[in-house]
This record gives structure tokens, sequence and C-alpha cells, in this order.
């Protein structure tokens, strides 16, 4: 009786998301080094994952490794030397003290292990409204602040607004007055890169802000560089490094991942020798679960290995030069095709930083969303997903690998098919990514017009 009212509930919420394009699924098996397809779709924006150079040094540190599989519990339990090593290196590496320095099996457990656990009662934390799903959950996930406020993604004049309101706040049980005399901590926060978007939040002026608004100190940004860490910064330590931020004090803490750019598995967050006691007392997704194996450890070292002697930084440099190229590229031929924004719109403007010309690469993401309209014509139903149809056609003719995007993993009308572009893609795939997306817009494009005509006709 129980399985069959489980079985029905769960259908009929499944067949309902089915109904509206949003249900998901795993996608079919493949290998990075799969020729079927040009992938344009996964975090492996340094092709670390596919280096000769990179396998050859990892296999070759693996056989001199006296420990490879397993790691025999929780560091609570056990603290291999592996792991221990690794966050002695990546404190140096990030400028960072050790004992501020803690590895986590994923961005995620980090996460929320900061958010569930170091907010305490009364104080409040602001993120912006893109912030990744695993700070949300942190948040729901027994924190105990007062007040958690989302401000429009990357806005500062949307922030300044929250803070003010919250500065000026005189109902709820004295919080404007706590956070005016520093009783209270306010944590901001964001991600460096946005991972749908390709942006930049603008973290020079967010602590600026902080420190105008706030000079008791009890208010920190916690910046995530999961989608930062091994593309911009020297040696790719990410944006609060490229912005010369780091140590800075209102910066509490600091998230690197190592499953995106840098091919491996694994994060680490840098803040305070006590934020590291405390959270290694009550952060529960670090208690308990069985550390990440040696093998993992070994493979991060590799690629932290790959950002110290140069090799990511070219890389980097590279993706981000086809980057430009291939943003621009599609701009021009959309205008010359006369493919307007109301079929397709490329890309979301970044902050401007307004910096040197050392800054001119920094400018540029491999995160490039291609923003399809809501469907257009008379003749496309409620069903029909431009973003899904851009996807399909370039698999179709370009065998082309570009995912969809849509609600819920975006807001609704945010559809796109997200770009991610890897320093291993060729000039020539680049360049046919271009072709393919043109035309898509131009076939839309005629169908819309079409319709048009057909409803003037009918009028």
């Amino acid at each position: 009786m129980t399985s069959s009212a489980l079985n029905k509930a769960s259908e009929d919420t499944l067949e309902s998301r089915a109904k509206r394009r949003i249900l998901r699924r795993l996608p079919p098996p493949s290998t990075p080094t799969a020729k079927s397809v040009i992938d344009f779709t996964s975090n492996d924006y340094l092709s670390l994952s596919v280096s000769p150079h990179l396998h050859n040094h990892l296999l070759s540190t693996l056989s001199r490794s006296e420990t490879i599989l397993g790691s025999g519990g929780s560091r609570l339990l056990v603290n291999p030397a592996t792991h221990h090593d690794l966050e002695l290196r990546l404190a140096t590496f990030f400028h960072h003290t050790q004992e501020g320095t803690l590895l986590f099996n994923s961005g995620y457990d980090a996460n929320v292990s900061f958010f569930s656990t170091v907010p305490q009662s009364g104080d409040v934390v602001v993120y912006d409204e893109y912030i990744h799903a695993s700070v949300h959950d942190g948040i729901r996930s027994g924190c105990r602040a007062q007040r958690r406020v989302s401000f429009r993604n990357n806005d500062l004049a949307s922030l300044t607004s929250v803070f003010e309101e919250l500065l000026d706040n005189v109902d709820e049980n004295g919080l404007g007055l706590r956070l005016r005399n520093g009783t209270s901590s306010l944590f901001l926060a964001v991600e460096s890169v946005y991972s749908m978007d390709g942006t930049f939040a603008p973290l020079k002026a967010m602590v600026q802000l902080l420190e105008g608004l706030f000079p008791c100190g009890n208010a920190y940004l916690i910046v995530d560089e999961a989608h930062a860490t091994g593309l911009y910064g020297p040696q790719g330590r990410g944006r609060v490094a490229l912005e010369e931020l780091e140590g800075h004090p209102k910066i509490l803490a600091r998230l690197c991942t190592f499953g995106k750019a840098l091919a491996a598995t694994g994060a680490v967050i840098m803040t305070t020798p006590l934020v590291v006691r405390y959270m290694t007392n009550y952060a529960r997704p670090l208690i308990y679960t069985t550390a990440l194996s040696h093998l993992a450890i070994i493979a991060a070292s590799c690629s932290f290995d790959m950002l110290e002697d140069g090799t990511a930084e070219a890389l980097a440099e590279r993706v981000l030069g086809m980057s430009r190229w291939f943003s621009k590229q599609l701009r021009e031929r959309l205008i010359e095709e006369k493919i307007g924004i109301e079929i397709l719109r490329v890309g979301i403007e970044k902050v401007d930083q307004r910096e040197p010309e050392k800054w001119s690469l920094h400018f540029h993401s491999p995160i490039i969303p291609l923003l399809t309209s809501p469907p257009l014509s008379l003749t496309e139903t409620k069903s029909y997903s431009p973003a899904h149809d851009l996807s399909s056609h370039l698999l179709a003719r370009y065998r082309i690998l570009a995912r969809p995007i849509t609600w819920p993993t975006v807001a609704k009308g945010q559809d796109r098919v997200r770009i991610c572009l890897h320093a291993g893609h060729t000039e020539e795939q680049v360049a046919a990514l271009v072709e393919g997306v043109v035309e898509w817009g131009k076939m839309r494009a005629r169908v819309v017009q079409e319709d048009r005509v057909l409803f003037r006709t009918r009028l």
C-alpha cells in the first residue's frame, strides 16, 4: 500500500516535469577522448583531463607513492600525511596560513559546512541571487542566522540597498543596532565567476562597501572561486589574487575547488584558524564522511604542479583568448545576418572593472551563455524550447555537444545553451560552433518572420 502510493506520487511528479521539458536524466555514457562529438559542455576549461603531460606526470608520481588506495576513514579518525601535506602546500600556494587551510571532499561539502555552522544566532547572511545551490543548502541546514537576504546578481546598487535596509532595521530585536555596533555579524556570499553566466563579482567594490558601511569590522565576504581557480590571477590562484585581495581582513573565507579546471576532485577552504577549528567540531559533511582517497589527493597535487610550473597559465591564456575571439565573431555574424536579440543573445555584460591593460583577457570567461528567447512563433507550441532546439541542431549538424540549461537550474525566462570553451579546442572547432549557432539563428528568424506575415494576413 505504502509502496504503491509512493510510486504513484513519484511518477506523477516526474511526469509533470517531463511535460514541462525540465525532467533531468543522466546523459549517455562518454569519455573525455570520445571522437563522436566535440565537447562544449564540461567544465574542463584547461583541457587538463586529456593532457598527456598531466597524465604521464600522475602515473609517474603514483609509481613512486607508497600509499594510493583508500584513506582510512574520516579525517577526525585518521589524518593521512598525504592530506596534511597537501594542505601545507596549498597554504603556501594561496599565500595563506597553514592553520586556516582545510580540505573537503567537494566544493558542495565545503559550502554546506561553512554556512550551516559559522553564522551564529542573530547574524545575517546576504547572498547573490545566483549563488550556488550548496550555499542555499548550507543556509537551510542548521544555519542559525537571524536573516537570510538575497540581492540582484552582481548589482552593487541592489546590495547597497539591502545593507542600508538591514542597518536601518528597528523592528527585529534590534538587528540594525547590533549590526551597527558590531555585536552581530554579516556574511556576504558571492561567486567570483558565476557558472551559468560567466560573469564576475565586483570583489574590490564589495570589499570597499563592507568597509564603509560596517566600520566595526563585523561584515565579511565569502568568495567561491570554483570556476576561477586555475584560470585567473598569478599561477591561477583565482580572481581574489587577481584583484590583489589575498589576505584582506574582509575576506573571511575563500573556496577553491579541484574538479573543474584542475581535472581532479576535492576542494579547499582558506579561512581563519578559529573558523577551521570550529568547522572541525561542528561541520557534519567533514566529520561524518570518509576522507578523499590518497589517489584523489595525489591527483590534485599533480594538477597544482601544472599551476606552479606555468603550464596552466599558458592554457588559461589560450582559452580566454579563444573566448574573446568567439564572442566577437559570433556577435558580428549575428549582426551581419540581422539576427536580433529577440532570437538570440550572446552572453551577459561583464562588470566593468576599468583596470589597466593587464586585465584585457581577464574580462573574458570560458563560460558563454547563448540566451534564447521564449517561443515567438504562432506555430511554436508551449512545449517548444528554443534552447533544446539549438542544442539539438548543433549536435545533429555539427557533432557539437552543448547542453540546454533551463528552469529550475536558471530562472524562468533565462533559458540558454551554455557554452564552455576548452584550451584544447581547435580554431576550426570554434569556428564551426559559430557557424552552427548562426545557421540555427537564421532558421528561427525565418520561422518567426513568416508567422508575423501570416498574422498580419489574418488581420
